[in-house]
């Protein structure tokens, strides 16, 4: 073989092996879910916990990446779920079933709701516990300095945070167009 050509296939195949590095290493995301609904949080947290956003991935190889959720504490419910939505346990002996009301569990533990979505949203099998110890769930904004040093990449919002009305200025609210305005003589 030419010595041109066997420089040509060191550097292909040191190409692909960067590569397979790439696709193979733990990434770790971070996801703010603030005034966001967990259902959401749980399909984006599921989808890199498992690897499946991998070209690689297979049932059984374990590719998937670390995911790091802040701001638990400030998620969303639509309509009356707080406290429609119940969460059910038993502790195996008799008489031992528990429930709590979404309300009630998020008063108790902030993180705990989320952590129930992407459990759920996690296959049912033996991987599922090893999983969930790559989900790293936080209150609040205060993340561990080790955890923050491994972020390599922001996740969007699943959804677009609505804006508060004493957020918007006087210009936009006079801006924003009317269906209806009352006569001069009306009374409210």
């Amino acid at each position: 073989m030419p010595q041109w050509q066997t420089r040509v296939v060191i550097l292909t195949t040191a190409c692909c092996r960067f590569l397979q590095w790439a696709t193979f290493a733990r990434v770790w995301y971070l996801l703010d879910g603030k005034m966001q609904p967990p259902g959401k949080l749980a399909a984006l947290a599921s989808v890199r916990l498992q690897g499946l956003h991998k070209p690689v991935y297979h049932q059984l190889s374990d590719c998937g990446d670390h995911v790091v959720i802040m701001n638990t504490r400030h998620i969303a419910f639509s309509g009356n779920k707080w406290e429609q939505k119940v969460y059910s346990s038993h502790t195996g002996y008799p008489g031992g079933f528990r429930q709590v009301t979404a309300a009630e569990l998020h008063r108790k533990d902030p993180v705990a709701i989320v952590k129930l979505a992407i459990y759920g949203m996690l296959p049912k099998n033996l991987h599922r516990r090893t999983l969930m110890q790559r989900l790293h769930l936080f209150p609040d904004e205060d993340i561990p300095e080790d955890i923050l040093k491994n972020l390599v990449e922001e996740l969007p919002q699943p959804r677009k945070v609505p804006r508060r009305l004493d957020e918007y200025t006087q210009e936009e609210i006079e801006a924003f167009p009317r269906v209806w305005s009352p006569p001069e003589d009306y009374r409210l």
